[in-house]
């Protein structure tokens, strides 16, 4: 029989309000993003207004700074940490409490807006918007696709990060900005290695890119073409004389007739002297890092955030006592309310936001300590995962921190997913290897090949791998094997035939 009830029922549930939502956008902002998202928040609220130099500063207006002394230090090996204005009874906005801590009850619109878990909450550090649907309107830039051209290049650890350090130097049009030897000097390399890593660099597509100077930029692409001798690197090293139109000068240095050089020339033409050009994205701007690193006299390091990069914001309560006497109608008592708990709500997420990034910071200091202290060889492998373990937030949380954030440390200033590098799981779980060092004992193994008369497949390397404590896939075997430019075992056993 049909017929209606009424039933009470409990359950759990995750609602991520407004205020949440501006919380984990405002996380995986840039220092540039964050100010123009201040600035608006200033012109739409009345009540929010910037903090004026010291002495300056209107009264009665109760200070509510979006930072307060944010520094970490610590010593080698000790690993403790001492951080002003970030004590355990902090609201935690994020919802990043340790485990035992976390709430699970569900939540109302305003009750407790920051104690939920919403690690679910986007993927990839990426904020969703509406329905859940992110249109892809994003134009590819030339660094994310040097950048990603490098995560394929077989490079070791370290030198994944030399590459990464040149492609940061790359100005919009393709050039790479810099003298090498300034490199290996910030890096601790010696600059045989910083040569090496840009000589595959100078394989990357489009052709001719990270050149140091024109004529560097036509004679890797006629290379490519196979166009380059003896008379095309003669015009090159005299494109002065191209510029002046000195045609008998040229046909003399390049040792060539008229009609040889008209064809020279015509080639040059058609090559492209600035390869970057035809990328999207903004000019490069000037990276204002959000974290600085500086050695600690008594040991260590210390960190501490950018005062410059960090918004700091007022609630003028004196303003909002008389305009909250002054509302009349419902309409304008609710605007001044929701004015006063937006103010109040965003300097918290700012002030949460700033003890955040230091605290990510901090770690990924305390992990990569011997790249700062002794070069790019020593970066250790980290993931997110290590990071968030060891400072009770969720991956998705390091994330969205270590996005578009950099730190300016004694070796230069880096993005901070820079520290983030690759590592292979053991096959006990206690330890882990580097990807480079996995990557070499694959090469080992093939090499050998020759002397031993078999060749081995993908997944006899995987047994092998195996056999002396390292976990890996066979398609991750395959994987830095094709980084590497060897062949399959297939090609490799008919090219042992044929030889």
């Amino acid at each position: 029989m049909i017929g209606q009830r009424l039933e009470v029922r409990q359950g759990q549930g995750l609602v991520i309000t407004p205020q949440l939502q501006q919380a984990i956008k405002l996380l995986q902002l840039s220092n540039l993003e964050l100010d123009d998202f201040v600035e608006a928040e200033l012109e739409r609220n009345p009540l929010l207004q910037r903090e004026e130099p010291e002495g300056e500063t209107p009264e009665p207006v109760e200070r509510v700074e979006a930072t307060s002394d944010s520094e970490m230090s610590f010593g080698d090996g000790v690993g403790h940490e001492s951080v002003s204005g970030m004590d355990a009874g902090s609201d935690d906005v994020y919802g990043d409490a340790a485990p035992g801590e976390r709430t699970s009850d569900r939540m109302t619109d305003e009750a407790q807006p920051g104690l939920s878990d919403w690690s679910s909450a986007g993927k990839g550090g990426q904020m969703f918007e509406g329905n859940g649907e992110r249109p892809d309107t994003h134009e590819l830039t030339l660094w994310e696709h040097l950048q990603a051209q490098a995560s394929s290049a077989g490079f070791s650890v370290a030198d994944h990060g030399v590459a990464m350090t040149l492609i940061d130097a790359t100005d919009e049009g393709g050039y790479l900005r810099g003298e090498l030897s300034e490199f290996a000097d910030r890096l601790g390399v010696s600059l045989e290695r910083i040569e090496a890593v840009l000589a595959v660099c100078h394989g990357f597509e489009p052709t001719g890119i990270m050149a140091r100077s024109v004529p560097e930029c036509l004679k890797l692409q006629l290379i490519e073409r196979n166009r380059f001798d003896p008379a095309m690197a003669a015009l090159l090293d005299n494109l002065d004389l191209l510029a002046r139109r000195d045609l008998a000068g040229l046909k003399r240095v390049c040792d060539v007739d008229g009609e040889d050089l008209t064809d020279m020339i015509a080639e040059l033409k058609a090559l492209t002297p600035r390869p970057g050009a035809g990328f999207g994205g903004e000019p490069a701007q000037t990276v204002a890092p959000d974290v600085h690193v500086r050695p600690d006299p008594a040991g260590g390091w210390r960190v501490e955030l950018n005062a410059d990069t960090l918004p700091r914001l007022l609630v003028d309560k004196r303003y909002h006592g008389l305009v909250q006497a002054g509302a009349r109608s419902d309409t304008e008592k609710t605007f001044v309310a929701d004015c006063a708990a937006q103010a109040n709500w965003l300097v918290k997420s700012l002030d949460q936001r700033a003890k955040t990034i230091l605290k990510v910071s901090s770690e990924i200091v305390r992990q990569q300590d011997a790249f700062l202290a002794f070069g790019v060889e020593f970066l250790r492998p980290l993931n997110l995962k290590t990071v968030a373990d060891a400072i009770g937030m969720h991956e998705s949380t390091v994330s969205r921190v270590t996005s578009n954030k950099y730190i300016a440390t004694p070796r230069g200033v880096f993005e901070l997913k820079f520290f983030f590098t690759a590592a292979i799981q053991s096959v006990d779980g206690a330890s882990t290897h580097s990807a480079e060092a996995v990557r070499h004992r694959i090469k080992s193994m093939i090499d050998g090949e020759g002397l031993e008369g078999d060749v081995l497949s993908d997944d006899k390397i995987v047994e092998i791998l195996k056999e002396t404590g390292i976990d890996i896939a066979r398609r991750t075997v395959a994987k830095y094997r094709e980084a590497l430019r060897i062949p399959s075992s297939v090609e490799r056993r008919r090219m042992m035939k044929t030889a």
